[in-house]
């Protein structure tokens, strides 16, 4: 089917059409079926990376209770790190949201690729077996770190997961086949599918942030995935691309890292993106610095490529490199603050609406700032050279990534759940969902700084076997009590979700009163998304114009006789 089929415009949720059940939510090429499909698919792998991660917290905090070998905690932290990087945030962020949302906020009908994009998540699928299926070979999955580092796991003498470890590979480089068919979607779609009127800097910063982050992965993941393929080479076929004999084992480090710190940012510009549009439907006020706002994601994007030295600052670069890195490092900074203050700036003064996806965003600034903080200390390499695999690294990877991009996602589906299956979210539930995951996940990652300042490294599986640690081990009992604490209050999510795509409030199309083309269809979309094309005829934060009887201007309406300057809508920021 192509994007401009016009079989049939029932709600894509409805199993009464002219095709079949298989045809229209299995092997389907509508972008809002592909994206549920990612949110579904990605929700039941955050499952298994959850309980991976409790696993190991448990034999940190209780190793008396000799619950596994060092060799299978080494494994639980492989996998829970490679799940929730590669098969649970990015195809959450990326998948979902970039499949569900960039057609409908751009006003087109599909993807430009819709066969492609059903390959994609398809391919994605394949990947999350192969790498499931590595828990149940012999010798079990692969535990040499979610980094893989060679000669560790390239050498099967060093190894004792060959084959754990080669699916390991497998299943990075099909994931990373399924990214760059994405991405290619992505970008096409931006540039050639947009509606009549919906200039570059008139679209959602949604989709800005996933229009950047899709050339970031056609640049980088095509890296890790060259990278992949020669540890398999040298696992089973006897090269040496790795090795310490005739081979580099830091050209892995190089490649991994390559994509690796461009990675971060592939999983936080679109949590960025996500956070700005939910902002503005509870500030009611247009996005301080729309254009510095994009701007900076893309500063972000190009500044990403020259950083990745400074997760190798232990592994012997001369001082000289070591400075260049950390110069770089230290610059991204000024972006990323860029938009810390323009969301400062959008909260100030706004007429705030505390609904569960607004906290949930306030939240993702919060967090964001304290990971981003701690990583100006970690850009200096003389500071670096004592904390590098210490806890103070787990917690700011945690404060980046799961106070950052996770709570972007309850952001995001609790704010586009309305739009996606035509029901309300439980409000109540909602906010008990935020504040039981706010209080447990400080509980649980911010005092790891304190571990790390105590000596305690990455990868122990047993601290009371280290004496200058034993006096920590209140502390980590603590993280793990609260590990759990922060596990089970995802039951309140998981059941308010399923239960509201059945029982829940009946939605309006614009329940948040939003200005975005998505807001102005349907709650859910029909097949097409729209009954015509769309015209966009101002910016996507129109909100507080003067002159208006409602506080907010959807772009695909044209009022007349509102104030405006050089044709254009004038903000109320512009009025004042």
């Amino acid at each position: 089917m192509s994007a401009h089929d016009s079989s049939h415009d029932l709600p894509y949720f409805s199993p009464d059409g002219h095709t079949s059940f298989f045809r229209k939510y299995v092997w389907s090429t509508d972008h809002k079926v592909i994206g549920l499909q990612y949110l579904f698919t990605s929700l039941l792998l955050l499952l298994l990376g959850g309980g991976l991660a409790l696993g190991l917290r448990w034999q940190i905090g209780f190793p008396e209770t000799q619950m596994m070998t060092p060799g299978f905690y080494n494994m639980l932290v492989t996998m829970h790190a490679t799940i929730m990087v590669f098969f649970v945030v990015m195809p959450l962020l990326i998948g979902a949201f970039g499949n569900f949302l960039i057609p409908l906020m751009l006003g087109a009908k599909d993807m430009a690729f819709p066969h492609l994009n059903a390959a994609s998540y398809w391919l994605f699928l394949l990947s999350g077996v192969v790498i499931c299926s590595s828990f149940f070979v012999e010798g079990g999955a692969a535990a040499s770190g979610w980094t893989s580092y060679a000669p560790l796991s390239s050498t099967p003498a060093y190894s004792q997961t060959q084959l754990g470890q080669t699916l390991w590979a497998a299943a990075i480089f099909i994931n990373g086949l399924a990214s760059i068919a994405g991405a290619v979607n992505y970008i096409t779609t931006v540039v050639n599918l947009r509606a009549p009127g919906m200039g570059y800097f008139r679209m959602p910063l949604t989709v800005w942030s996933l229009f950047i982050t899709s050339i970031l992965l056609l640049l980088a993941v095509p890296v890790l995935g060259a990278a992949g393929v020669m540890l398999i080479y040298d696992i089973n076929f006897g090269t040496q691309f790795f090795t310490a004999i005739a081979g580099q084992p830091l050209l892995y480090q190089h490649l991994f890292w390559f994509f690796g710190h461009p990675e971060v940012y592939i999983m936080i510009l679109p949590a960025m993106g996500i956070v700005s549009d939910v902002m503005v439907w509870f500030c009611r006020k247009p996005i301080f610095g729309y254009k510095a706002m994009a701007l900076a994601m893309a500063a972000i994007g190009v500044l990403g490529f020259v950083v990745w030295g400074h997760h190798m600052f232990v592994s012997g670069m001369s001082i000289f490199v070591s400075s260049i890195f950390s110069l770089s490092t230290m610059l991204i900074a000024v972006p990323s603050a860029i938009k810390v203050f323009n969301w400062l700036g959008t909260i100030y003064g706004g007429s705030i609406r505390f609904k569960t996806p607004m906290l949930f965003s306030v939240g993702f600034i919060s967090m964001f700032i304290i990971g981003g903080l701690s990583g100006i200390f970690m850009a200096s390499a003389t500071v670096d050279l004592f904390i590098h695999h210490t806890y103070i690294i787990v917690a700011h990877f945690h404060y980046v990534l799961f106070g950052g991009s996770i709570f972007a996602v309850f952001a995001g589906i609790y704010g586009w759940f309305p739009k996606m299956f035509g029901r309300m979210m439980n409000e109540t539930w909602g906010k008990v969902h935020f504040a039981l995951t706010f209080v447990f996940f400080n509980c649980v990652f911010f005092p790891m700084h304190n571990l790390g300042i105590g000596g305690m490294m990455r990868r122990i599986a047993d601290p009371t076997v280290y004496e200058h640690l034993r006096n920590l081990q209140p502390i980590n009992q603590f993280v793990t009590i609260s590990a759990i604490l922060l596990g089970l209050s995802q039951v309140v999510f998981f059941i308010n979700f399923f239960r509201s795509m059945f029982k829940g409030e009946i939605a309006s199309r614009n329940p948040w009163e939003a200005t975005t083309l998505e807001w102005q269809t349907a709650s859910p979309p029909t097949h097409h998304n729209f009954d015509s094309t769309p015209h966009v005829y101002c910016g996507p934060y129109e909100y507080s114009v003067p002159n208006m009887k409602s506080d907010f201007l959807p772009q695909s309406s044209k009022h007349e006789g509102i104030e405006t300057e050089n044709g254009k809508p004038l903000h109320l920021e512009h009025a004042h």
